[in-house]
């Protein structure tokens, strides 16, 4: 089963239309959680919004999950394991207030497990890959320089 969430703030029509339509070729089911937008979807399983429960179960059980670029969703996919693939939101589609999500994105790609879909044309061939790496819970790149500045801040007086 494939997993998709676009977090509880905004919409994400883009990420759930590119799904509706890659959905029959995937030869799997697709559970969406889409927010209170969704509708007219042919192919998915849509939902608004899952109680937290809900959105962990979800995720364990999917061979993959996409998702926009959020952090909670890369956080707990990280701690269980799963492989994730991201697309971040664009001001340029109108999908959010400012690009923070390519900023996201640009860190979350260097973690093991954490894939990037820059387009929904990336979708596609990312989702056929019988073994995706799945996302591991261990400290990213920049990890030892952010606890060493932490020291530095806590140790000044």
């Amino acid at each position: 089963m494939i997993f998709v969430t676009v977090g509880t703030q905004l919409p994400f029509p883009r990420l759930i239309d590119a799904m509706d339509e890659l959905a029959p070729q995937l030869g799997e089911k697709v559970i969406a959680q889409c927010g209170p937008e969704g509708n007219g979807w042919q192919n998915i399983e849509v939902h608004d919004n899952n109680t937290p429960e809900e959105f962990r179960a979800y995720m364990r059980e999917a061979r993959v999950v996409v998702a926009h670029a959020g952090i909670g969703t890369i956080l707990t996919a990280k701690q269980l394991g799963i492989p994730l693939i991201i697309v971040p939101r664009r001001i340029a589609f109108d999908e959010h207030r400012n690009d923070h999500q390519l900023a996201t994105a640009r860190y979350a790609e260097k973690l093991p497990g954490i894939h990037v879909a820059w387009t929904v044309d990336d979708l596609g061939p990312l989702l056929r890959q019988p073994n995706l790496e799945p996302a591991q819970d261990t400290p990213g790149p920049s990890h030892p320089a952010l606890v060493s500045r932490l020291r530095r801040f806590v140790d000044e007086d």
